[in-house]
């Protein structure tokens, strides 16, 4: 696994040796960021929740999003996650926070721009997950939330504010993106 493209493109991030975590595939990690492109600057703010390796919080990084909220709930992907943030060189614009979902997001010192949500896919947390999104009282007009899953697992058409805004399958994987709805 590596970074694709922007300030740290080919670095070649660690990954466990086990297959506890599933990092999202260079192809697809290529189309969400294609999708992204347009939103991501030197004041975008990241939220790469149930982290992993990091991969997604840091390709935003590289492509210049100003600051990245890691967070997972395992000691093993937080060490994981400091150490590919180090082989990155981006200490200084990283926030790793370890803990549940819900702990994670309320806690964030601001308003994501962007939220990454790779959840265990059989430990139905996906939903629950968008929820507490929507729920945030700072949630930013416009604020997008990029939700990796089976692709045979249907979500909901909106959550809330929180609008299917785009639907991609790639093999057994699918991304939906939701969309904040701005206030009106």
């Amino acid at each position: 696994m590596r970074i694709i493209a922007g300030t740290c493109k080919g670095r070649k991030l660690r990954v466990p040796k086990d297959d506890r975590v599933r990092p999202t595939p260079d192809r697809i990690k290529e189309a969400i960021f294609s999708m992204l492109l347009p939103y991501i600057d030197g004041e975008t703010i990241v939220a790469d929740v149930f982290a992993g390796t990091g991969n997604m919080g840091l390709e935003a990084l590289s492509r210049g999003a100003g600051k990245a909220y890691f967070s997972d709930v395992s000691a093993e992907n937080i060490a994981l996650i400091k150490q590919n943030i180090a082989l990155c060189g981006v200490g200084s614009q990283s926030i790793v926070i370890k803990g549940d979902f819900r702990y994670i997001l309320a806690r964030l010192h601001e308003a994501p721009d962007i939220f990454f949500l790779d959840p265990p896919y059989d430990d139905g947390l996906m939903e629950d997950a968008l929820n507490a999104i929507e729920q945030m009282p700072e949630l930013t007009d416009g604020a997008l939330v990029v939700c990796e899953h089976r692709y045979k697992q249907v979500l909901p058409e909106s959550i809330g504010r929180l609008h299917l805004w785009k639907k991609k399958k790639y093999g057994t994987t699918a991304v939906s993106v939701y969309r904040q709805e701005e206030r009106g």
